[in-house]
């Protein structure tokens, strides 16, 4: 047990829907409130007030029996839906509130980073807030002192240091509780989705200092919704889906699962009622599948993996050419290219009456990472007619596990494109 630093038993978190939820205090907010609760509960009951006790019993959980255990120095990824419950469980797992049934053991001194400018009093300055957070976390003025010039040269805010930091921008708040939290060396961190409002530049600095941070040996909890991120940052990953922990293990594993669950179109697409399926009169569509290169159904796709890509249909009237072909579509609907059929012993020959596949070969890193949609379609040439056309016949993704072997290399920030060649590179070195 010595080597655990968190572990879970059956945490659950229940909310009432529609109670006011409270909002964080002041030292000064708590003490007025503790001299008027009298009065106000003296004012309620003069009015006959019944507090609404009909929608106590509305009720959500955010957090269903969640167990598990985080060894010291492990990495880990919570990722699900909204609604999930993973920020839920980061605030009960940093105290910020209880749970409802179950409980946590924390082994460690705990830093987190939930909501941009967590612990900040937007009255002091930069500088006293760096000294506070210390504090909070144990930390001895000189220890404290001892980083300070590495936080604020880190957060870029050196001419901000003395400004208080409700003056701050969003950015410049952010950029400076990040600072904070990973540099007062916290033995365990806790960072929510908060790195989505700074920049593209920020934010790979931030994921650096996160990566070197797990690579002394330091614990950390990271939820995000960039699941490339989660398998380059996380050597395992935990996925909940509405307050239920549903996998835990690998990232890259997890994160597979976790895709391929989804609700939309799949990898495979059947079509086994003729009147039905797609066509017209020469070519109908029977399937269109995203295969491994040994054949197996696959939703989602290493980026250094081959991906097979099928297309079954049949003829049902003979002597005419046909030219199978396929578009690959981005999430966003761009066109990211058309492959036509090019096997030499049907181009240009009429087909006799029967059923065929037709498949092509996507290499490995090619393809960038992200959701790819498939259009399926076959023409008749001479005249050129349109036998079938299906939009977003399946679906498949790309996942870039960061084994180094991608053309992404050590890079581990954001990599615009729409494709991802593995090129080959030389460098030549010429001393003085």
């Amino acid at each position: 047990m010595s080597d655990i630093a968190i572990r879970a038993d059956a945490l659950s978190k229940q909310y009432y829907i529609g109670r006011k939820q409270e909002k964080y205090k002041t030292l000064r907010d708590t003490l007025a409130d503790a001299f008027i609760a009298p009065f106000r509960r003296a004012g309620r009951l003069l009015r006959g007030q019944a507090t609404g006790a009909a929608t106590l019993n509305e009720t959500i959980w955010a957090l269903k029996a969640v167990s598990f255990e985080i060894k010291k120095g492990e990495v880990v990824g919570i990722i699900g839906r909204n609604g999930a419950g993973k920020s839920t469980l980061l605030k009960i797992l940093s105290r910020i509130t209880e749970p409802t049934r179950g409980y946590a053991e924390i082994r460690g001194r705990i830093g987190s980073l939930l909501e941009v400018g967590t612990g900040f009093h937007p009255e002091l300055t930069g500088r006293e807030n760096i000294y506070l957070n210390g504090a909070i976390l144990g930390m001895t003025k000189a220890e404290i002192e001892k980083k300070f010039d590495e936080i604020v040269a880190f957060a870029e805010v050196e001419k901000f240091i003395d400004t208080p930091v409700k003056h701050y921008s969003s950015g410049m708040y952010l950029r400076l509780a990040f600072a904070v939290a990973a540099h007062l060396e916290p033995e365990i961190l806790f960072v929510d989705e908060v790195l989505a409002v700074g920049d593209a530049r920020f934010q790979k600095k931030c994921l650096n200092k996160m990566q070197d941070i797990g690579n002394q040996g330091r614990t950390i909890l990271f939820v995000s919704h960039n699941m490339a991120t989660i398998t380059r940052l996380c050597s395992r990953a935990i996925l909940l889906d509405e307050g239920n922990l549903l996998n835990d293990g690998p990232s890259v594993n997890v994160v597979a699962n976790y895709l391929s669950s989804g609700n939309g179109t799949s990898a495979v697409r059947l079509w086994n009622d003729p009147e039905n399926a797609p066509g017209g009169n020469v070519a109908r569509l029977k399937a269109v599948r995203a295969l491994t290169i040994d054949d197996k159904p696959n939703e989602v796709f290493d980026i250094g993996q081959p991906i097979k890509i099928e297309m079954e249909y049949e003829v049902i009237k003979a002597g005419h050419i046909l030219l199978p072909h396929f578009a690959f579509f981005n999430e966003e609907g761009v066109a990211i290219f058309i492959s036509l059929e090019q096997d030499p012993d049907w181009r240009g020959q009429p087909r006799p009456k029967g059923r065929y596949t037709s498949s092509v070969i996507i290499p490995g890193n090619f393809l960038s990472e992200g959701k790819l949609f498939v259009e399926a379609d076959v023409i008749t040439t001479e005249p050129v007619t349109c036998q079938f056309s299906v939009r977003d016949a399946i679906a498949f993704q790309i996942m870039d596990g960061g084994n180094k072997n991608s053309a992404r290399g050590d890079w581990i920030g954001h990599l615009p494109g729409l494709v991802r060649p593995l090129l080959e590179w030389k460098t030549l070195y010429f001393s003085n």
